[in-house]
This record gives structure tokens, sequence and C-alpha cells, in this order.
């Protein structure tokens, strides 16, 4: 069913708009990207969780209604993306940079109002990889802002799920298995809710864990299941974005089920350990992963809008 629905999706909006470019801003808001690159710096210096929550952010905005910025929006009712269960958990940190980021290129005249939050986000998400010690890569621009966000449209990948479901939802967005692979990597920073790995620690450890990584685990997650408490996806370098996610699925210390499966299929298995021995072919292959899920439903002047405020449609 969910397949169905996706390919019906992208029959309605195709990957790319024509109007998507790296310099779509150039005669429009010239300082743009040192605008938000600035607001990034300030909002990771005040949370050091900002960079991570704000590369999540962008991804589960892509995947749900494409690259519109619409899981910023609140609805008076409730009925928003941010209140679906697998949305609830994005840490507001990300919306902050985002919103920091909306005032600080507002504040040019030459920007106000011409630039779209779904843009922002875009660059947002590449500046807190950089930041983080990860590459460049040139973001392409020209989004217009979604209009609608809905709870019940949300539809994203689950810890759980097998690696045959997981393509099926990428392959979807034209995301092929090396993407997969690469996005993945975003885990190599961030923290992940004890309620998404206490089912492999109880009442047994999955036998796919290094059984020294679940003692540690059990130490910090009770058996009665506790959501506020928080575990480093990749606990050996958790502020830097580099390749260790890949070294820690070399040994079974994947944190989630969805990561750890990507080194025990032999399908996925050869990717990751090139990604481990090869930082540099790990970050080509994530930004020409990001660059693909970027062009995802991408809205336009016909079906979007300029948000004054990310938060609220026009």
């Amino acid at each position: 069913m969910i397949q169905i629905i996706l390919s019906v999706i992208l029959v309605l909006y195709p990957y790319r708009a024509a109007s998507l470019s790296t310099n779509y801003y150039a005669n429009i808001c010239p300082n743009l990207e040192n605008l938000v690159r600035g607001a990034v710096q300030q909002q990771m210096a005040q949370s050091p969780i900002t960079a991570p929550a704000t590369l999540r952010l962008f991804f589960h905005d892509c995947f749900v209604n494409g690259c519109d910025a619409s899981v910023m929006i609140i609805n008076p009712n409730g009925d928003d993306e941010w209140h679906h269960p697998d949305d609830f958990t994005l840490k507001p940190d990300g919306f902050f940079t985002v919103l920091r980021a909306k005032a600080a290129v507002d504040a040019d005249p030459r920007c106000t109002n011409k630039v779209s939050c779904a843009d922002i986000l875009a660059l947002a998400a590449r500046d807190s990889v950089l930041l983080s010690g990860g590459p460049y890569w040139p973001v392409e621009l020209g989004r217009y802002d979604g209009k609608v966000s809905t709870r019940n449209s949300v539809v994203l990948p689950h810890p759980d799920y097998s690696l045959d479901k997981l393509y099926q939802m990428f392959s979807a967005f034209g995301l092929d298995q090396t993407d997969l692979v690469a996005l993945s990597g975003g885990h190599t920073f961030g923290a992940a809710s004890c309620a998404f790995i206490n089912n492999r620690l109880y009442p047994t450890t999955d036998q796919t864990m290094n059984p020294q990584f679940a003692n540690q685990l059990r130490g910090t997650c009770p058996a009665a299941l506790n959501p506020n408490i928080f575990v480093f996806l990749d606990a050996t370098t958790f502020a830097a974005f580099d390749n260790a996610y890949y070294k820690n699925l070399q040994q079974g210390k994947g944190l989630l089920a969805s990561d750890q499966i990507l080194y025990n299929d032999p399908r996925t298995q050869g990717t990751v350990n090139m990604f481990a021995s090869n930082q540099g072919a790990f970050f080509q292959a994530f930004t020409n992963a990001m660059t693909k899920l970027g062009r995802i439903q991408v809205k336009s002047a016909l079906n979007g809008e300029i948000r004054r405020d990310c938060r609220f449609p026009n």
C-alpha cells in the first residue's frame, strides 16, 4: 500500500523542478549563504545537538510531501506533521536553526520575503554537516514552500524495518542502494531514544549486537521503557560528521536495527566496508545522495509560496 501511494505521488510531482539551480538567488539575495551559515553557527554555539537535529529535520521534511518545509507548519488543531509520533521526536533545535536563519535572511532588505523556508532548511542542513567536519556541496535552490501539513501524510522509515522495506521506500523517491547506505551515515552524529532500541536489549539481546556494546546500553536504558533517556547513535565521535558510524557497524555496534542490517546483509555490506575504509568515498556518496534527496517533489510558484513565517502558511 505504501508503495502504491508513493508511486502516485511521484507521478503528480516530478523529482526536480526546472528552476532549481545553485545560483538561483545570485541576483535576489546575494549574501544568502553567509547569512544562513552565520545563523547555523550561532545556534550550534548554543546547543550541541543543533547539527544532527537540523539534518534530521531536512530528511523528515523531504520524505513527506517533498522538500517544502511543510514539517515546520503548525496547525491550530494539532493536525500537522510535527504531531505525528514519527516527527514528535524531532528536536526543537533544528526548528530554531531554520527560524534563526529565516530572521537573519529577512533582515537583509534585499532578501525580505524572497527566500523560501524550504531553501533555508536545505542550506542549514548542508552547513550543519560542514560545520561538524563533514563535506561541502553546492545546494540547488529555487524551492517554494508547501501550504499544507497533515499528520496522516507522514510515512517515514522505522528503526525495525528490513533492508527490503527500507529500499522500497528509498527507491520510490529515486534513491538507490548506495544513497540509502550513504544517507544512513547521517547517524554518525546525534542520539536516539531508548524507546527505539529496548526491543534489541530485552528480554534477550539481539544476536546481531556486540555483547559488550549491549551491556553498555543496558546500563543506560532500563528494561522499564523510558522514552526520555537518549543514547548516542555513534558514541565514539558523537559530535563529528565522519565515517565512524560505518566502523561501528563492522563491530556490531549499530545502535538501531535498521543501521546494523546494512552491514549484516551482503547486498550492502560491501558499501559499508568501503565507506568505513574510505571517508572520502562516504563524503562523495553522501553529497550526491543529499542533492538527490533535495529534489524530491519540489514545489513551484504554481503549488507553493514563500512563507513569511516558516511556522504558518501565508
